[in-house]
């Protein structure tokens, strides 16, 4: 229920996948992007959740490759999210890199960049059956979309 401890190659992976593009981004910042003003509860959860999401992606290996089984396509579409989410951000970096390239929706997913990676590593929970895991994506989905929907509203006046 609450999974098994190990090291997981596959959480690994997935954080790679998330933390290259977004080290990328620190050097290339959202033209007239900033933080301030956002909600301290939202931001207490986005940050609450990514370091229960991270540490939930290495320390669990229920998210290992295992025999395949109906579950393994829980796995399968965790990691075509993630693939998708990569897409997502080719697709950013080739745009002029403003607020609205940076809030848009990709593929019919609203919020792309938020939302692709929080449904990503819930999938994983559900895959690996871990609990942990889908509490943490939820707490994570809970601040860092929201976060990003306050930005989104705020370039729609």
């Amino acid at each position: 229920m609450f999974g098994a401890f190990g090291f997981s190659y596959i959480g690994l992976i997935f954080l790679l996948m998330l933390f290259i593009p977004n080290i990328i981004w620190l050097k290339q910042k959202t033209q007239g992007y900033t933080a301030k003003k956002e909600s301290r509860i939202l931001t207490f959860f986005e940050r609450l959740g990514e370091i229960l999401t991270c540490c939930c992606s290495l320390i669990f290996s229920d998210f290992n490759i295992q025999k395949w089984s109906a579950w393994s396509l829980f796995l399968i579409i965790s990691f075509l999210l993630m693939a998708i989410y990569e897409i997502w951000w080719i697709r950013y970096f080739r745009s002029e890199r403003q607020m609205k390239d940076f809030y848009s929706d990709f593929l019919c997913i609203p919020l792309a960049g938020a939302t692709l990676p929080v449904i990503a590593f819930f999938i994983l929970g559900i895959y690996g059956k871990n609990i942990v895991m889908l509490i943490s994506s939820a707490l994570l989905g809970i601040g860092h979309i929201g976060i990003h929907l306050q930005h989104k509203k705020k370039l729609m006046k």
